[in-house]
């Protein structure tokens, strides 16, 4: 008896600890919180972070396409570990025709559709640095050893903690064709004026992060994993063709003797003006294109406290800029383009970069650098601190399509918001890329809606992830994946996170509560580097919500959302009025469906025994189930005289009382949002918390009292859960129709603008 007992309660045990793995509290999977990162998610008192300081002269080549550097770095252990090397990032070895990234890419013949898709992938160069020395400040050699995309360099004695050590290294690297083999930076040739546009960045060898986490990050780079990058003070001397504008990461020192005069009023100008001034006009820029200059200007930037360097320089840009204030500080916005991406550039790339700046600050820190630049470039989308790179380019006669207007909106409002993410809350983008691309996209949804009212962002709303997590579970990962093993990057890594914000801003936490502790995060960990766990911990910390239940169904596994109303029951009280019940009780029976045996037996037997012989029709037989006799009435005033007054009124009130069952078909808990409609046509919304889940993950029921009928339920009617499956929803069912379309038009390839412009000719008799 006492064994059985035993092993019931241990079998209960067990099965307790099944059904409540969904909100089980995250232990194993997040690190043990320590004096560097506290369990609050907030940096602890020992948090520690290295500093890179950098001093480059960099010359562009433009008639070889090469750039020439030579960088002095200062670097400082602020760790209380000692080093006994140093690791270099060389990102440029990405181009190295023994380079990872090329080999160990999957490939199959039926992806090269076209002789251009062969032509690309046999397109070889001499890319990657080409290092010539590394010494250290009086000159001498030290010992280093590149391993593909990572460079150790082998200290003569320890670095230790509090200390600092400066070495130079020189190298070169030959500028890669961007139209040909790709890449986050590089060239754009115009073959139309003989031309080249720079988009310059990863440039030049830089320093890996050490950390209280990973040691030294010196994962490899294959391309995907960006970059994780310490802070630091930069002094970059970029020499170009005298004729060349360029813009860069900080402020230039010596537009004084890089600018003409009317340039640098313009300059000033812009400065004071909320509304884009240019600089540098196209009639300008198109009269440069015509000369190629042979001497050299250099341009001199300087950066205070930021993870990075890059660079834009061409004579063919346009050049505009206005101020935006965030808080009591003016950052000047600009914007760089050859005239091939105007009319959309010139009317708007710079008040979307102003606009950018602004909501970014309101929702997470003040934006603390000087400037934000917009440089356009063809295809490309990429950021660096103060400056990015990004595409949306019109035809050549200057028409655009719709979505081509949208996507570039959207590019400079995602680049341009990189600045707060990562530049700025520094996260190891070489490892978790959502933190860098999905909070990023998360705050570009937000902002895009401020931009224009129902925007059509890409990202962002429940709805739009759904057909991505009702894929196949073999083509899709976990959020928490190594960045580059990821399978669907953007939906991955951009789209899900982003998603799972909006729902725990909208549905989940509230805005208020969700919105301080996003911007308490931004807080405590802007120009630090924060992990998962961190930002995790912060939520929760500063908003005193229970979601360690969300992070592991959203972010550790590949579950989806598809919650099925599968059952509805309902009830009215039975009031113990006997003229009332069987009253409904003869009704009731009236509507019931009846047999088509017995239909039809009605005419086809023409009298039954019981009709011919009034003997065999018994008390039974005879007797009205429906009539209320004297002992009813009898019973009904016991009733009362017993009853409290509060019951009798309560059993008077005619409520409607219905039991909802829902069960988690996809697996992921979430909370019930159920659409009532009542019979007069009014509605509520029940907003039932994911924690219903918490007992019973697979089949849950709730009860709910209205004062009137109700017509129907519907689950999640606002679209905020990513539910898959919308169809099992509805009470009554209710499918949603698609139109099918028999006959298909020959389509003209042409952008609406281009239409107008044919239908006008053709209404003018053109």
């Amino acid at each position: 008896m006492k064994k059985h007992l035993y092993l019931i309660i241990f079998a209960f045990a067990i099965s307790s600890l099944s059904a409540q793995t969904k909100f089980a509290q995250l232990g194993q999977e997040l690190p043990t919180a320590n004096a560097y990162r506290t369990a609050s998610g907030a940096p602890g008192h020992e948090y520690y972070q290295q500093k890179a300081d950098y001093k480059m002269d960099i010359v562009l080549d433009d008639e070889k396409q090469r750039i020439d550097g030579f960088e002095t770095i200062t670097y400082t252990n602020n760790s209380p570990d000692q080093l006994d090397y140093l690791w270099l990032q060389l990102d440029q070895n990405l181009f190295d025709e023994q380079s990872d990234t090329k080999l160990i890419e999957i490939e199959h013949m039926e992806n090269f559709k076209s002789v251009g898709d062969l032509r690309k992938r046999d397109f070889k160069y001499d890319g990657g640095f080409k290092i010539e020395q590394i010494t250290n400040t009086s000159g001498q050699a030290m010992k280093y050893f590149i391993n593909k995309t990572m460079l150790r360099i082998d200290l003569a004695k320890p670095l230790m903690p509090g200390q600092n050590i400066s070495f130079q290294v020189k190298w070169w690297y030959n500028i890669n064709d961007r139209m040909q083999v790709g890449g986050r930076s590089g060239y754009e040739y115009f073959d139309i004026d003989q031309n080249y546009l720079y988009t310059i960045a990863q440039f030049f060898p830089r320093m890996c992060v050490y950390n209280d986490v990973t040691g030294w990050q010196n994962k490899q780079f294959l391309g995907r994993g960006e970059f994780t990058l310490p802070f630091g003070d930069y002094i970059v001397n970029i020499t170009v063709p005298a004729d060349h504008i360029v813009g860069a990461t900080g402020e230039c020192q010596n537009y004084a003797t890089v600018l003409t005069a009317e340039q640098r009023k313009r300059y000033e100008m812009a400065k004071k003006s909320d509304s884009p001034v240019l600089i540098i006009t196209q009639q300008e820029a198109e009269a440069a294109e015509k000369e190629h200059a042979q001497k050299t200007k250099t341009w001199t930037y300087k950066a205070t406290n930021v993870r990075d360097f890059a660079f834009a320089s061409s004579r063919k840009f346009i050049w505009d800029a206005q101020k935006q204030t965030v808080g009591n500080k003016d950052i000047l916005c600009m914007s760089y383009y050859p005239k091939e991406g105007n009319p959309l550039w010139e009317r708007y790339s710079t008040k979307l970069v102003a606009h950018t700046i602004k909501t970014y600050s309101k929702y997470t820190i003040d934006y603390p650098y000087p400037v934000a630049i917009s440089v356009h470039s063809k295809w490309i989308g990429m950021e660096y601190p103060m400056i990015c790179f990004n595409g949306g380019r019109p035809e050549a006669d200057g028409t655009y399509s719709e979505g081509e207007k949208y996507g570039m909106w959207g590019v400079i409002i995602h680049e341009v918001g990189h600045n707060f993410f990562p530049m700025i809350i520094n996260s190891d983008e070489r490892q978790w890329t959502w933190m860098d691309e999905g909070l990023n996209t998360f705050v570009q949804y937000l902002t895009e809606q401020e931009w224009e009212r129902d925007y059509p962002s890409r990202r962002g709303p429940a709805y739009l992830i759904a057909d991505y997590m009702r894929g196949d579970v073999n083509g899709i990962s976990p959020i928490m994946t190594n960045s580059e093993s990821i399978k669907q990057f953007g939906n991955n890594a951009y789209g899900k996170p982003a998603t799972a914000l909006n729902i725990l801003r909208e549905t989940v936490m509230g805005r208020e509560l969700f919105d301080f502790a996003f911007k308490t995060y931004c807080q405590r960990w802007a120009f630090k580097h924060p992990t998962p766990a961190d930002f995790f911990r912060t939520m929760e910390d500063a908003s005193a919500v229970d979601l360690d239940w969300f992070w592991r169904g959203w972010f550790y596994t590949t579950e989806h959302v598809d919650i099925a109303l599968t059952d509805v029951k309902w009830f009215e009280l039975n009031t113990q009025n006997p003229n009332l019940e069987k009253d409904f009780l003869q009704k009731q029976d009236a509507g019931k469906d009846v047999f088509i045996g017995a239909t039809r037996n009605k005419t086809a037997i023409e009298q039954t025994i019981n009709e011919k012989d009034p003997q065999i029709d018994d008390f039974y037989a005879k007797r009205n189930i429906y009539k209320v006799d004297t002992l009813d009435q009898q019973a009904y005033q016991k009733f009362l005289s017993n009853a409290k007054a509060e019951d009798q009124q309560y059993l008077a009130s005619s409520k409607e009382i219905y039991e909802l069952s829902f069960e988690n078909i996809g697996g992921l808990v979430m909370p019930l949002i159920i659409e009532v409609t009542f019979v007069d046509g009014t509605k509520k919304v029940e907003r039932i918390p994911a924690e219903i889940w918490r007992i019973q993950e697979q089949k849950v029921s709730k009860v709910f009292i209205y004062d009137q009928p109700v017509v129907s339920f519907r689950l999640d009617p606002f679209l905020e859960t990513a539910d898959t499956d919308l169809d099992n929803n509805t009470w009554p069912p209710k499918m949603q129709p698609t139109r099918y379309q028999l006959y298909k038009q020959e389509q003209i390839r042409e952008n609406p603008m281009q239409r107008q412009q044919r239908l006008e000719k053709l209404e003018n008799g053109n």
